[in-house]
């Protein structure tokens, strides 16, 4: 009865309007009081020391670094120097800026652990760039927002952090190595429906027309941004610092990119950046310090038990159970952000995990997957309103061009989900 008044009461405050944090919060308070009686108030306690257990874990200092890592690189002038480079490679052709504004997303996301940070700093460039070549906002936009959900699969990524912090067994290495093919693979899969939709639409007309950058000088431009995730990940990986001491480094050395080497970033400028990536950070571990009340709930009432039993019992398998799990996800992902979901659902799903044995890093990658295809999927996509305000377009206007796109992402999901070893291989490689 308390578990059902648990939801009820999310559910209620949700539709009512509250922040997501705060339902959460609230929800997982009053299943606590209720469950401990009138006359058992100090258990009220659990409250705030599971808030505070929430948040005091050692993988999170990462968490506001990268987003400030995200801040300095969006305003450094790194995205338009990396558009130059891969213009320069891939040349002038129909269909060409689609798969340079993807590529770049891609380089972006081994920087930058943001989607919507992302599309904010590949739409600055590529959506003027893309309408003087010819191509429609909406489709512009379509390709920016999927494009941008590549970031949280390519190392750094939050939504990684996040997940290793709530689901035992998942070290942050791992889940970063773990997300390298996918999140490649990812990217091949929305080139292909890019390149074609430009050519069947004969968009672009206007692109082969423009002047090629010369290759040496753009690559001597975008050789710093290039050189970001080499450092974050090489760095990682010689064993120079840990995941967390990798953020802190790379915060250093996007401020002296932005500050020395391109003089993009003055001193004024660091106050607003160092607000804006507190603001951020300070709303993500809020949701998590009050999400971490509601987890106890769960897990306190014994929630998760009956859903397993009842999940188990259906006797569909595991294959079927991830099924219906992925199309579950996809749903949840259209309107709740990917931290808010780990955070509501990962304790209802790791007794399920332990019962069919998945592997917690690639269930992590295979949900993660299936987050950023709710990012670009319509009516609530946060990556495709960041490209659709920035292309001036309704977001209605991109489900012709952004259909054909997520069909292509979700092939690359499934593959990911039947054929664990795309995302298991890398890691197990490198020891983790």
């Amino acid at each position: 009865m308390i578990g059902t008044l648990l939801f009820v009461v999310f559910a209620m405050l949700l539709l009512a309007g509250v922040p997501i944090g705060v339902a959460l919060g609230l929800g997982g308070a009053v299943a606590i009081a209720l469950s401990n009686g009138d006359t058992q108030w100090w258990g009220l306690m659990a409250v705030p020391q599971n808030f505070h257990a929430s948040v005091a874990k050692y993988p999170l200092l990462a968490l506001p670094m990268f987003v400030l890592v995200g801040s300095i690189f969006d305003r450094s002038g790194v995205a338009q120097r990396m558009v130059t480079f891969a213009v320069a490679v891939v040349g002038r052709s129909s269909g060409m800026l689609p798969v340079v504004a993807i590529l770049v997303a891609m380089v972006l996301g081994g920087i930058s652990g943001s989607g919507p940070a992302n599309a904010a700093a590949v739409g600055g460039v590529m959506i003027a760039a893309m309408a003087r070549a010819g191509y429609p906002p909406a489709f512009s936009a379509s390709v920016i927002g999927a494009a941008a959900a590549t970031d949280i699969l390519i190392p750094p990524s939050i939504a990684f952090i996040i997940y290793s912090v709530a689901m035992p067994g998942a070290s942050v290495p791992a889940l970063f190595a773990a997300g390298m093919i996918p999140g490649v693979l990812a990217g091949i899969a929305l080139i292909v429906p890019a390149i074609w939709l430009s050519r069947r639409h004969r968009m672009g007309a206007a692109e082969a027309e423009l002047p090629r950058p010369p290759f040496w000088s753009s690559l001597r431009d975008a050789l710093w941004g290039l050189a970001a995730p080499v450092l974050i990940l090489g760095g990682m990986r010689a064993g120079w610092f840990t995941p967390t001491e990798a953020a802190v480094v790379a915060v250093v050395y996007g401020l002296f990119v932005g500050m020395i080497v391109h003089r993009t970033i003055g001193v004024r400028d660091l106050y607003d950046i160092f607000v804006d990536a507190a603001e951020t950070s300070a709303v993500i571990m809020l949701v998590l310090g009050l999400a971490g009340i509601f987890a106890y709930a769960v897990s306190t009432l014994g929630i998760a038990d009956p859903v397993v039993a009842f999940v188990t019992h259906l006797g569909l398998g595991s294959t079927v159970t991830l099924i219906l799990l992925f199309v579950v996800m996809m749903i949840l992902g259209m309107f709740l952000d990917g931290v808010s979901i780990f955070l509501v659902f990962l304790p209802l799903l790791y007794p399920l995990m332990l019962h069919f044995k998945w592997d917690p890093v690639w269930f992590g990658v295979l949900l993660t997957m299936n987050i950023a295809i709710g990012q670009f999927t319509p009516p609530m996509a946060v990556n495709l309103m960041v490209a659709c305000r920035l292309a001036n377009v309704r977001i209605e206007e991109t489900v012709p061009w952004v259909g054909w796109l997520l069909v292509s992402f979700i092939v690359a999901a499934l593959l990911v989900l039947f054929f664990p070893e795309l995302a298991l291989w890398l890691p197990r490689s490198m020891g983790y």
